[in-house]
C-alpha cells in the first residue's frame, strides 16, 4: 500500500524532472513503450493495459478513445508503470474498470494520474473563479471523477475543499461512444 504523500511526491518528481505535458514523450523519456491498438470501443473493450515484456514496461492503449480520455488513461497507466512495476510484470493491469475503488492498485494509479495531470494551483485557480465542480473538470479537460481524486489529495494536504461527489468506478463503462 502506497500513501497519498508518496504518490504525490513521485508524480511531482516526474513533473519536475521531465516537465512533459506530452505524455507520449514522457513515456519515451521514462523508457515506457506505448502501443496504440485499433479496437472498437464498447463496454467490454479495453481502454488501457500495462505490462512488462522482456523487462520493458509497455502500455497498450485503445485508439477509439477521444484525446482527453486517452490522456487520462495514459496517465493512469503511467501510474501503474511507476508505482506497480513489479506487479505488472506478474499480472499486468486491465483497465476495464479504470476508476474502480475496489482495487487498491487502481486507486493508487488514479491518484497518480490526478497528481500528474492536475497542478494544485491550476485546480484552485479554476475553482476560485466561481465555477461549478463539473465546469472546472471541463475546463481542466478531465472527467469529474479524476478531479474528485485530486480533491481527495488536496483535502489530505490540508486544503479546505469539499468534494461534491465520490468517484464512481463504473463511469467509463457507461461511455461506449468515445470517438
Amino acid at each position: 500500500m502506497i500513501g497519498l504523500d508518496q504518490i504525490s511526491a513521485r508524480a511531482e518528481t516526474i513533473r519536475r524532472l521531465y516537465g512533459q505535458k506530452d505524455l507520449f514523450r514522457l513515456c519515451e523519456d521514462l523508457g515506457i513503450r506505448v502501443v496504440i491498438h485499433d479496437t472498437p470501443l464498447s463496454v467490454a473493450s479495453f481502454k488501457g493495459f500495462s505490462m512488462v515484456k522482456s523487462r520493458i514496461p509497455v502500455i497498450l492503449l485503445n485508439s477509439a478513445m477521444k484525446d482527453d480520455l486517452m490522456r487520462v488513461v495514459l496517465a493512469h497507466e503511467i501510474g501503474h508503470s511507476i508505482l506497480h512495476r513489479d506487479l505488472a510484470a506478474i499480472r499486468g493491469f486491465h483497465d476495464f474498470d479504470l476508476f474502480g475503488m475496489k482495487d487498491r492498485c487502481e486507486f493508487e494509479a488514479n491518484v497518480f494520474a490526478a497528481e500528474l495531470l492536475l497542478d494544485s494551483r491550476d485546480v484552485l485557480d479554476v475553482l476560485n473563479q466561481d465555477i461549478t465542480f463539473f465546469g472546472a473538470a471541463q475546463i481542466l479537460h478531465v472527467p469529474p471523477e479524476l478531479l474528485d481524486f485530486k480533491f481527495r489529495v488536496l483535502k489530505h494536504q490540508g486544503y479546505a475543499v469539499i468534494p461534491p461527489m465520490l468517484a464512481k468506478g463504473d463511469f467509463l463503462k457507461r461511455t461506449s461512444k468515445d470517438k
